[in-house]
């Protein structure tokens, strides 16, 4: 049995040493890459956990046969990427770079994401000649490796209202549908009104005179007050809309940079421009949140786990929709597409198990 790696807050001492893994899943801290921090990239101290693991791979007697890296939009303009890709050139590793938003996969959920995918030589990539590249596409991920990918981002209104047109609406991702489309012709505000589908996995229940539970809505609504105080702060979307923003863990505590808000009742014209407080705003529930970023429906919380525990679960949390198709491309054998460790396109992204063969070190 060989002796664990010693770290002291200057020196990695180097001692032979196997964790038998043959691949390693790495989500470091972001928060020294976010255009909102203060962007010290490497000489932010939460920066330095996931150096010396990249340091400790020179020194494993069996390095992985794969990572699998995962960041905010900003990592891979940092000193850290650039020490990162230095390590694993010189130990052999071949690499391919993504950056992906669950919008390229038809969810309407914009939340883009740094990924890094590398396999240890002799071991490839399916199409060699997009080796150590950046790409903006998911095009290699289905097959598509024609080479004509996107290198870089198109960022034209035009490319925007194309990719937004390829998703589902939000609201095939509530649990709650629509009640009644009549329009309220004094008002001009349409009636959206919702009614419970599913309760399972319900997040938060009420009990009524007679002892029953249900599900109330009530705990849902966003404050007169709030709106008052943050109206022109929130990002406002309809059930018919093609994209929210992303769920932080404050979300439901705070109202301002923490998500989107669903407006239940839809006036004539959308926006700001007609009164916030008629369209009934509401936070989307904890499962609306899980369905955004494509859990699976059998999955749900234990009842002890309160509302507010919930939506810091779930916050920040990656998009199965993305992630999926990156390992099933990552574990993927170029001369035996067949047989790929994952299963198919055809096959839900949430029945997707990994192969026993293969053990990981998940971080």
């Amino acid at each position: 049995m060989t002796k664990p790696t010693m770290f002291t807050s200057t020196t990695l001492v180097t001692v032979p040493i196997s964790y038998g893994a043959h691949a390693w899943l790495l989500s470091p801290p972001c928060q020294p890459y976010t255009r909102q921090g203060l962007q010290k990239h490497s000489g932010d101290a939460r920066a330095l956990s996931f150096l010396k693991i990249l340091e400790l791979i020179p020194h494993t007697s069996q390095p992985p046969s794969m990572l699998f890296v995962e960041n905010v939009v900003g990592f891979e303009t940092s000193d850290t990427h650039t020490e990162m890709i230095d390590i694993l050139a010189k130990t052999n590793f071949v690499v391919l770079e993504f950056i992906l938003s669950p919008l390229q996969f038809g969810i309407p959920y914009s939340r883009p994401r740094y990924f890094c995918l590398a396999k240890r030589k002799p071991s490839s990539f399916q199409n060699q000649l997009l080796n150590n590249r950046l790409l903006w596409s998911p095009r290699p991920l289905f097959g598509h490796d024609d080479n004509t990918v996107a290198i870089e981002h198109d960022q034209s209104q035009e490319s925007c209202d194309k990719l937004l047109q390829s998703c589902e609406p939000v609201e095939k991702f509530l649990e709650f549908e629509n009640h009644s489309d009549q329009m309220d012709t004094e008002s001009g505000l349409l009636d959206t009104t919702i009614v419970p589908i599913d309760a399972y996995g319900a997040l938060e229940k009420n009990d009524d005179a007679n002892g029953r539970n249900d599900i109330s809505l009530n705990q849902y609504l966003v404050p007169l007050s709030l709106i008052e105080r943050w109206g022109s702060a929130m990002d406002i979307v309809y059930p018919d809309s093609k994209r929210c923003c992303c769920f932080t863990k404050s979300y439901y505590r705070y109202v301002k940079g923490t998500g989107s808000l669903l407006a239940t009742v839809q006036p004539k014209k959308k926006g700001k421009s007609s009164s916030l407080k008629e369209q009934c705003l509401r936070f989307f529930t904890p499962r609306e949140v899980a369905n955004l970023h494509s859990f699976p429906e059998d999955f749900h919380f234990p009842q002890h786990i309160s509302l507010r525990q919930r939506y810091a679960l779930l916050g920040n949390s990656l998009s199965i929709a993305v992630v999926a198709p990156l390992l099933r491309y990552l574990f993927a054998e170029p001369s035996a597409q067949n047989m790929q460790i994952f299963p198919s396109n055809d096959i839900p992204i949430a029945n997707f198990q990994p192969c026993d063969e293969i053990n990981l070190i998940i971080k």
